[in-house]
């Protein structure tokens, strides 16, 4: 049976739009260091990500109180944050992540926005919301800005790719912060590879001359 070039293409494309409808693994920064009163530096794996603005308080190194408690806000959508790595922020105003390298999807996840207006500087999906440490809440309002209603918990997503990403929030009493990106689960990459793979080899066939 033979398979044209536009078939293999539409096979793959569907298998891996497939994939990607699957729940989403999300790598979360490792926060190491703090070198001055502005600045947060960590990674997400290979990729360098740095925090610049006001700043309450941090922690880094995996140390501390585990805010990202799980009371239903992930909803089986995304992970949580693991580990207690958190950016504390309380004093409103512009802040700015910077990457290392172009993100394809940035994840911010967020604990106790109270009544915090943000505006980002790039449109969002509400990737879920509820409950957690300190109570439940939800986002109000619509992309590119959201005012925390009651205590909300929760994780909203950024298209890329993305190297920059800023917001401007008000001022509140402490709400936290952590950044992520999303990580292809190994089926993903097995449909990517196996794909590819398909569409090489029946280009390579097309290229063959025909017998006289």
């Amino acid at each position: 049976m033979s398979v044209s070039f536009t078939t293999l293409a539409f096979t793959t494309a569907a298998l891996l739009t497939a994939g990607a409808a699957s729940a989403v693994t999300v790598q979360w920064a490792s926060l190491t260091s703090q070198p001055n009163s502005t600045t947060v530096i960590g990674n997400i794996g290979a990729v360098g990500a740095t925090y610049s603005g006001s700043i309450n308080f941090t922690q880094l190194n995996n140390t501390g109180t585990d805010y990202w408690v799980d009371s239903g806000y992930t909803q089986g959508v995304v992970n949580r944050p693991t580990g207690t790595d958190l950016i504390s922020l309380n004093e409103g105003g512009l802040k700015t992540i910077t990457f290392s390298a172009p993100v394809s999807t940035v994840y911010l996840a967020f604990t106790s926005w109270n009544g915090v207006s943000t505006t980002f500087s790039s449109p969002f999906a509400t990737v879920s919301e509820g409950c957690g440490f300190w109570g439940c809440g939800t986002f109000t309002g619509a992309s590119p800005s959201f005012t925390g209603s009651g205590e909300v918990h929760g994780v909203l997503s950024f298209a890329g790719p993305i190297t920059s990403l800023t917001f401007t929030d008000t001022s509140e009493n402490w709400h936290g912060l952590q950044i992520g990106i999303a990580v292809p689960e190994p089926a993903t990459w097995a449909l990517l590879i196996g794909g590819f793979a398909a569409v090489g080899v029946a280009m390579r066939r097309r290229r063959v001359p025909l017998a006289a």
